[in-house]
């Protein structure tokens, strides 16, 4: 069984982070600049809570707010879900389709070691839906050992 600690040793254990005081702006330039959806909000090790492309679009944007003034704090998502390393991809899929949301930060020992999002879940269903569909047709063609 896949974990989410298996995914983030693929992908690699990057946390994209902003301080509070962060403008909308500035943190939209570091999402661009790092090509991610989202960034945690951190004071030091303290996260507060995530700010995501839907956070901009919903509360600043529509809202009219001024991106260039509006600080991080204002506009993001305070409660984030978290899973553990040992969480199965299966389950993190689970609750990010329940919750609506695209990124989990991965929580360990009370520290934050990655962030999977929707894509690297996805990407992990289609290479198992690859592998197994790979199986079957061999065991079909009589390439299957046993």
């Amino acid at each position: 069984m896949e974990t989410v600690g298996n995914i983030l040793g693929d992908k690699g254990g990057q946390v994209f982070k902003v301080g509070p005081d962060t403008t909308v702006l500035h943190a939209v330039q570091e999402m661009c600049a790092m090509r991610v959806g989202a960034v945690l909000v951190c004071d030091g090790t303290t996260c507060s809570g995530i700010f995501t492309e839907r956070d901009l679009m919903a509360r600043v944007i529509l809202n009219g707010l001024d991106p260039t003034t509006t600080r991080v704090t204002e506009v993001m998502t305070p409660q984030v879900a978290c899973v553990e390393p040992s969480t199965p991809a299966s389950e993190a899929m689970a609750i990010m389709t329940e919750r609506r949301c695209r990124h989990l930060p991965v929580v360990e020992g009370g520290e934050i070691v990655g962030v999977v999002s929707i894509g690297d879940l996805v990407r992990w269903d289609s290479r198992n839906q690859a592998f197994e569909l790979r199986m079957l047709t061999d065991y079909i063609h009589g390439k299957y050992p046993g």
